[in-house]
């Protein structure tokens, strides 16, 4: 059975049988916003009721930190400005890190539109034995790229599962973030991390909410109030 995390709580990444659990896949799920119009009929006879969904653009993003707190290699989008990034003095966006221990499975700019449809729109995949020694956190961000904020996103959920982008083996842990009164003009949200301890991984969900209008701020934001907390 899948755990249902809460914020900060702090799980072994073990499996039911005892076993560690080292190849995975981080995954998002989140909805567009749905309102209802009212417009007129044939001809202006009439009016009728119909069901918009606007967009949600939402971009998932790690950040590896070696044991000194700094950034060792990162996963953003390849769509984000290069000069933006430049004077935060980031490297321009990639799909993969490390070496190819963590891939992610590219940009989805809408979210479901009609409802939960059940599957991740967007996937970093993690191959714990392939993570460099120097590393010792990773980090796992949702940036919000339109103007809304968290609180008017009817879903967002982050789950840990063995399998592939394309066929979920069994879910190990899942998160809720969003949807909550308390994340009104938040824009940005640190979901949560992986770190090493007495040789082994180990996930902490964080879920916190912050007004950041760009990855780069995020970034800078795990680097200076995270990496050592």
């Amino acid at each position: 059975m899948a755990i249902n995390l809460t914020k900060g709580q702090r799980i072994d990444l073990r499996k039911a049988s005892g076993a560690a659990l080292s190849s995975f896949c981080v995954g998002v799920n989140w909805g567009g916003i749905e309102s209802r119009v009212e417009s007129s009929g044939f001809l202006g006879f009439g009016r009728k009721i119909e069901t918009v969904v606007e967009d949600v653009d939402l971009d998932l993003s790690a950040v590896l930190l070696n044991q000194r707190g700094e950034l060792y290699d990162q996963i953003y989008s390849p769509l984000y400005r290069a000069e933006l990034l430049a004077k935060f003095g980031l490297p321009p966006g990639k799909l993969e890190a490390a070496g190819g221990a963590l891939k992610h499975s590219g940009d989805d700019l809408t979210g479901d539109s009609g409802g939960d449809d059940g599957l991740d729109n967007e996937i970093i995949t993690v191959n714990l034995s392939a993570v460099p020694p120097d590393v010792a956190q990773i980090f796992f961000f949702l940036n919000n790229c339109g103007q809304q904020d968290f609180s008017q996103i009817p879903y967002a959920k982050i789950r840990m599962f063995e399998g592939t982008p394309t066929h979920v083996k069994e879910v190990f842990a899942s998160y809720n973030v969003a949807a909550e009164s308390s994340y009104r003009n938040r824009r940005a949200l640190i979901m949560g991390r992986l770190y090493r301890k007495d040789g082994e991984w180990k996930f902490a969900a964080i879920g916190d909410a912050t007004e950041d209008g760009f990855v780069a701020q995020t970034v800078s934001r795990i680097i200076s109030q995270y990496a050592h907390a």
